[in-house]
């Protein structure tokens, strides 16, 4: 999509900030996200990004099937969420939003990793995405995850003028019999659920 994100919101995934006696990134309940968690969402949306979707946007991206969202959820409800869209065997990161009280836990690595998980396992070989030049805490997370940076959009983000750089990641193939269409969470290679 050609609006100004910004993948991974400052979020590092480096566990060791989390405050004592705080829940870890693998407290968290991991589910997809639909029309019943707009609210959440877009309250998550406003709190981390400049340039906020609104609920009409995430509503027609979810009710059309044009990207997939997932959540973590913990004891104050939706933590942070992970946005992509994926066609045949690629797919793109779109947003990837942890609320600011709880960077720096894990959460956004969590969410990253169980993205590429379920793409990889329904047979996505290429992930890619765009990161503000100057989010360096998420440039150092996708790197974390193998993403190498394929080149740069001048003057990408409308409300900053700010470079976008382009990143990709070769996923691995899943193991023998797995794959299939449909394999991950009922989702199909074509982005339908």
């Amino acid at each position: 999509m050609d609006d100004a994100r910004d993948t991974a919101a400052g979020e590092t995934g480096a566990a060791s900030a989390a405050a004592p006696g705080a829940p870890a990134a693998g407290d968290y309940r991991f589910a997809r996200l639909g029309p019943d968690d707009l609210p959440e969402l877009v309250a998550l949306e406003r709190r981390c990004f400049s340039m906020p979707w609104g609920e009409r946007e995430f509503r027609l991206g979810l009710e059309g099937r044009v990207f997939k969202v997932f959540g973590l959820f913990g004891p104050g409800g939706l933590a942070a969420y992970v946005s992509f869209h994926h066609v045949a065997d690629e797919m793109e990161i779109l947003n990837i939003a942890v609320r600011p009280e709880l960077r720096r836990r894990g959460l956004g690595a969590r969410l990253l990793g169980l993205a590429l998980g379920i793409c990889a396992e329904m047979g996505v070989r290429v992930a890619a995405l765009e990161v503000r030049t100057g989010n360096a805490p998420a440039l150092a997370l996708y790197a974390r995850f193998g993403f190498v940076r394929t080149g740069l959009r001048r003057g990408y983000y409308a409300d900053t003028g700010e470079d976008a750089v382009l990143m990709s990641l070769e996923l691995p193939a899943p193991p023998r019999g797995r794959g299939a269409p449909g394999a991950a969470e009922g989702l199909d290679n074509s982005g339908a659920a």
